[in-house]
């Protein structure tokens, strides 16, 4: 385990191996850099702020698995906040908060890499607080199933969540908050994906677009009631939010 406390300023990219738990003391924060996953397992980053950080705040890539990325701030960054992408798989990203920012969460890099992304990208975002943010929530290529669940979205003012690239996404249990277009298929030059909405809450939202079937999820869980997810994920979302 690397524990991690005040904080660390840096630029580029900082590679993080196999087998490793980084975790934030109070007030933990890396400024100015982003982590660099690639083609490694059993990582788990908890605990941190990202600020400023000049190309991807976490990058997971080539065929990375086994991932956890939970009770972090993402805050004013340059391009992702979290980007999982070249046939990276069985990834859970929970507890999240982003705020200050645009493009949150991107899911498949290229309409072009169906060759190594079909699959793969099979990822679960539950629980994290888009606070006000613009795009991708995720924006998803390929992955089947990925699972959006018990997410809370204020004010987003681009979109929520994209199926795009024949991506099978299920979008349910989120409350969204003020979010004119909470879902849809198809985002830019992408072909539309599937998505399959159920069990949302809508505040001042859009209906969004569905359409489409997702492969079964393949594990168990509880879902909280959607009406309650605004006081329960801006109860326990971000950085500081557990005891390390």
């Amino acid at each position: 385990m690397i524990r991690v406390s005040g904080n660390i300023s840096c630029s580029g990219m900082l590679s993080v191996k196999s087998n490793k738990t980084i975790l934030g003391n109070s007030g933990a924060t890396i400024t100015g850099c982003g982590f660099n996953i690639s083609n490694e397992n059993n990582v788990i980053i908890r605990n941190l702020t990202f600020r400023n950080w000049g190309d991807d705040a976490i990058n997971v890539q080539e065929s990375a698995k086994n991932i956890w990325i939970d009770h972090n701030t993402f805050d004013h960054g340059y391009d992702g906040a979290v980007d999982i992408k070249r046939g990276s798989d069985f990834i859970t990203v929970s507890w999240n908060r982003v705020m200050n920012h645009n493009k949150s969460m991107l899911l498949g890099h290229s309409d072009g890499n169906a060759s190594q992304d079909v699959g793969h990208l099979r990822v679960t975002y539950h629980h994290n607080w888009f606070d006000a943010t613009t795009q991708r929530h995720p924006r998803v290529r390929f992955g089947n199933p990925v699972h959006v669940y018990n997410n809370y979205y204020y004010k987003n003012s681009g979109y929520g969540v994209a199926s795009t690239m024949n991506a099978g996404v299920l979008v349910e249990g989120n409350y969204f908050d003020g979010v004119s277009d909470p879902f849809h298929r198809g985002e830019g030059s992408s072909g539309a994906g599937s998505l399959v909405a159920r069990n949302n809450h809508f505040v001042g939202s859009g209906s969004g677009q569905a359409g489409g079937s997702v492969n079964s999820i393949p594990y168990s869980y509880t879902l909280d009631a959607a009406s309650s997810v605004k006081s329960i994920v801006t109860g326990g979302a971000g950085a500081g939010r557990i005891n390390p």
